[in-house]
């Protein structure tokens, strides 16, 4: 069953604002997110954990083949929403706090890691990516989701890096939109298996949030077991 946060939690992140606006605006665009969250976590199997499970629109979405969802939430207000989601998904889905640069879990525990427009808001994206790799499996499989940088060449790089070193942040929830999610993937040691890059919206004009990439990575099969400070049991 779902768990709520005890009485007292100290949360990571605090936008209470911007994850009201979040919430509206997530569901209002689950018509067209929704293909993508299916294409996301299509085949899972066993044990997953979720990084950044905003309000749980995700949860919906997990084959049946997933034994258990643990889903990551340092935001209060969405954390409380997964939990409302959590108890209409049709895998088990336990919802707790936790910041994705120290997970409170186990090393080695989880057959996949789900990430779903998570890595643009982290604040250590690679410290992150370093906890991801560590609760994975050798073999796990990360599925990604992002929105991030644009293709060289362009003017939107430029209005990318320019957005993300003065309002953007402060306006989205520490939201970046010039990120490069696959270099950062490569640079954490996980490897690559496959992804498609495409735009959304699909038509009209190019928004600095509108280049997206998902896709897979694995942890490596050879890896071994590293340090797990900010584990827990």
């Amino acid at each position: 069953m779902p768990s709520r946060p005890t009485p007292g939690s100290k949360d990571t992140v605090h936008h209470p604002l911007f994850a009201r606006f979040y919430a509206w605006q997530s569901v209002a665009a689950e018509p067209v997110m929704g293909r993508h969250r299916e294409e996301l976590l299509a085949g899972l199997s066993g044990r997953v954990i979720e990084i950044g499970a905003g309000n749980g629109l995700n949860f919906a979405h997990y084959p049946p083949a997933v034994s258990e969802v643990v889903a990551i939430e340092p935001e209060r207000r969405l954390r409380q929403l997964a939990v409302a989601a959590a108890l209409r998904a049709g895998v088990p889905v336990d919802v707790v706090p936790g910041a994705a640069e120290a997970l409170p879990v186990k090393s080695e525990a989880f057959d996949a890691a789900v990430v779903s427009l998570v890595l643009c808001s982290v604040r250590d994206v690679p410290r992150a990516l370093a906890e991801l790799r560590r609760v994975l499996r050798p073999g796990g499989e990360m599925r990604f989701f992002e929105h991030g940088r644009a293709p060289e060449g362009r003017l939107m790089p430029a209005v990318q890096r320019g957005l993300d070193r003065t309002v953007w942040p402060l306006l989205f929830g520490g939201c970046h939109v010039g990120r490069d999610t696959l270099a950062e993937i490569t640079a954490a040691g996980l490897e690559l298996a496959s992804y498609r890059r495409f735009l959304l919206p699909d038509r009209g004009p190019r928004l600095p949030m509108s280049y997206c990439v998902l896709g897979t990575a694995h942890r490596p099969r050879e890896d071994a077991a590293e340090g797990s400070a900010g584990s827990s049991g």
